[in-house]
């Protein structure tokens, strides 16, 4: 028989080998989500005797006590196995399967086959795997083998022996598309030359709760063997009641112990191992999960004593679930989170201010509460938690001076208080920042490559720097930065799976687009631009509910539009802008308030009015400039410059629509306003001063205009205006 995937089986290896690949297996399985059926029980209507009998047997079977809320890779495993859906009525012939089957497949965590030659040509059996598959992991499909063989199809002369349905025998994609790449289903043999039904079942049942099949056996049998010395037990209480009673206690203390031994260790692999898994592949509702579960475990107990080791973990939850809501966009909730957790951090660094463990902890909520002031615009608190940042860092460095760790606090210090200079306007202050933490982080990820860590650290300073040199009008060394960024993202990218690595790719595309177009070169602007867009909407696919992955793909749909209307493409502009200004609706329906949301509808609205202003009829273009400078008018971000700037460029576009109607005079009086609108005496990015340029040109003040760009000329801009 073709070689299988088996449900974990007491076989010959050594259990410290086998181990750490059941492992991997079962973390690929993990499921957070909450489903109303355990499992969906899929069969030939001709196999009912065999599937009501597993049916049964599945929903009879009580998992044993010490396996009970254990946490494995397929999550909290429960007391039973309920409920189990098992459809009883033939299905009538039509082309879909009924929406109740539909429903009860996309409600399960676990899908059940049972596997015979009659299964194999029932089209609604194979129509429930597909379905089934397109929405669940591949191995959350569980075979059970009733008769027939696997893979027969593939031995001539024995095709009529085939059990597998070909939704079963096929791997799907990404996209829900069956491939011809064999899939290799966890298989449980109910056949008496097999495993046997008793077997096959525990096998089963090993599969979905995440234990290995020789655990389960076990347990099941100690559970059973203790059943019957309770009936001994109980037949001699009267005979020795007291000492019974004596041994109950010791027990029930010594449980108690056990208990809480094992729930500590629960919560320190959850905040550890388990998170550091969940992490990477960005999944926010199992990250959730994990601090929700840690923090209600310490409701239950008070936090008024907690211990050292309890106060540390509490806290870690409430980062961790700080993390997950600045993610979904809510910052007053994560501001919340993060200042609950940092007060226990503190108090933690009260108790002993020399434990650089703690100060790191600490300084990591001081970090983030700085970071979201950032982003709201209040950056006289950013830059005061930059700085008491740094100044941890800075102690826990003193601390221990060869911990590479602390070495990246400090780098990362420097970083964050350079992201605050350069929202402050001081570029040249946040480009000497950013310098010194590129060079003290690539010196760490030189000597230690493999730390992924470092390399984001690293990817994260040189963005940073790029952005600050564009700043500066430094075209050619913003475009080198990138580059270097764009080459190691790819090479780590390929040589790990890590979301991180994808993430940081998009916005790096995104950004070295822009350059090169501003740059002159449309073409390359237009493959990484386009590239940035695929990568995005296979993030957004992967976790529909990550704020920052659905504004990120609208922010580089709009620049693709922008530098495809340089090109003359307006058709596929359109398309872009279309896709964008859906993922800013589904965004703005969430939250209307979100500043970072409002700006991309602001430039979702100029967009449109941009392309139909280029159109032969452009009858809507005023309406949609008007609307947008109505939406930049009501945005107040972090950079109140910057949303001047965005408030004159609607007035310019609104001006030169007056203009192309006709009308002079209006023209003339939005072109003001525009002028008006502008600050002075501040520091100015390229894609600014050619707003004003672009004011002045149209007023008329052509001379002023060339002495503004003439400097950028000289560097290397060609199209500065593209994204003015």
């Amino acid at each position: 028989m073709p070689k299988l995937a088996r449900v974990p089986a007491n076989d010959s290896a050594p259990e410290e080998k086998r181990a750490p690949l059941r492992r991997i297996r079962r973390l690929r399985r993990a499921r957070k989500l909450k489903h109303r059926y355990y499992a969906f029980l899929s069969y030939s209507h001709k196999d009912e005797d065999l599937a009501e009998w597993l049916h049964a047997e599945l929903e009879r079977f009580r998992v044993p006590r010490t396996l009970a809320g254990r946490l494995t890779a397929n999550g909290a495993i429960p007391k039973r196995l309920t409920p189990i859906f098992r459809d009883e009525q033939e299905l009538a012939a039509a082309d879909d399967l009924p929406t109740e089957i539909e429903a009860a497949l996309a409600s399960s965590q676990f899908l059940i086959v049972l596997c015979s030659p009659n299964a194999a040509k029932s089209h609604w059996t194979n129509a429930e795997i597909e379905t089934f598959k397109r929405n669940h992991p591949e191995g959350c499909v569980l075979a059970a083998i009733a008769s027939g063989e696997p893979f027969a199809s593939d031995m001539p002369g024995r095709e009529a022996e085939e059990c597998f349905p070909p939704a079963l025998r096929y791997k799907f994609d990404r996209r829900g598309r069956l491939t011809n790449r064999r899939a290799e289903p966890l298989a449980a043999d109910l056949r008496e030359d097999g495993d046997g039904r008793r077997t096959g079942l525990l096998k089963l049942i090993a599969g979905m709760i995440g234990v290995g099949l020789d655990e389960l056996v076990q347990r099941e049998t100690t559970r059973r063997q203790r059943r019957v010395r309770y009936v001994i037990a109980a037949s001699l209480a009267g005979m020795a009641v007291t000492s019974t009673l004596a041994v109950t206690a010791i027990q029930a203390r010594n449980a108690a112990r056990e208990q809480r031994r094992e729930a500590e260790g629960l919560i320190g692999f959850m905040l550890g191992d388990l998170k550091d898994k969940l992490e990477p592949i960005g999944r926010l509702d199992a990250l959730d999960g994990v601090g929700s579960r840690v923090l209600a475990y310490y409701q239950k107990q008070g936090t008024s004593d907690l211990p050292d080791a309890a106060l540390s973990q509490r806290s870690r939850a409430l980062s961790l679930m700080g993390q997950v809501s600045y993610l979904r966009g809510d910052l007053d909730g994560s501001v919340r989170l993060y200042r609950e957790a940092m007060a226990g951090t503190g108090e933690a660094v009260r108790r002993d201010s020399n434990d650089p463990q703690r100060l790191f902890e600490h300084a990591q909520n001081v970090f983030w509460i700085s970071e979201i002031a950032r982003i709201r615009g209040n950056l006289r608190d950013a830059e005061a938690g930059a700085r008491e940042y740094q100044a941890l860092a800075q102690q826990m460095v003193a601390l221990g001076p060869d911990n590479m760790r602390w070495r990246v606090e400090e780098q990362n210090a420097s970083a964050q208080l350079g992201t605050v200079f350069y929202s402050q306007r001081r570029f040249a202050e946040a480009s000497r920042q950013f310098q010194q933490s590129l060079s003290t982080i690539e010196a760490l990820a030189t000597a230690d490559p493999g730390n992924g860590d470092y390399q984001k650290s690293r990817l994260d300073a040189l963005a940073w720097l790029a952005d600050a040199q564009l700043a500066q009008g430094e075209l050619q060394s913003a475009i080198t930065t990138r580059e270097r960024q764009i080459a190691l993202l790819e090479r780590l990218r390929a040589d790990n799976r890590d979301v991180g690595y994808a993430e940081r790719l998009i916005p790096a595309r995104h950004a070295f687009g822009r350059l090169v177009a501003t740059a002159g070169k449309l073409d390359l602007a237009q493959a990484q631009l386009r590239a940035a867009v695929i990568q995005s909407e296979t993030l957004v696919s992967a976790e529909p509910k990550n704020t920052l992955w659905l504004s990120n793909a609208a922010s580089t749909k709009l620049s693709f539009a922008d530098v495809l209307m340089a090109s003359g493409r307006g058709q596929d502009a359109a398309q872009q802008i279309n896709s964008a200004c859906a993922l800013v609706d589904r965004l703005m329906a969430q939250d209307r308030s979100v500043v970072t949301w409002r700006t991309l509808l602001h430039r979702c609205l100029f967009a449109r009015a941009q392309l139909e202003f280029t159109s032969p009829a452009g009858g809507a273009a005023l309406t949609s400039a008007e609307r947008a400078l109505s939406v930049a008018q009501s945005i107040s971000t972090k950079d109140r410059v910057s949303d001047r700037f965005a408030v004159a460029s609607s007035f310019r576009l609104i001006g030169d629509i007056r203009q192309r109607s006709g009308d002079a005079k209006a023209a003339q009086s939005a072109w003001l306003a525009g002028l008006a609108a502008l600050p002075n005496g501040v520091a100015e990015r390229p894609s600014e001063t050619s707003t004003r340029a672009l004011l002045l040109q149209r007023l008329g003040r052509g001379a002023e205009a060339r002495t503004l760009t003439s400097k950028f000329d000289q560097k290397g801009f060609r199209r500065i205006a593209l994204f003015g």
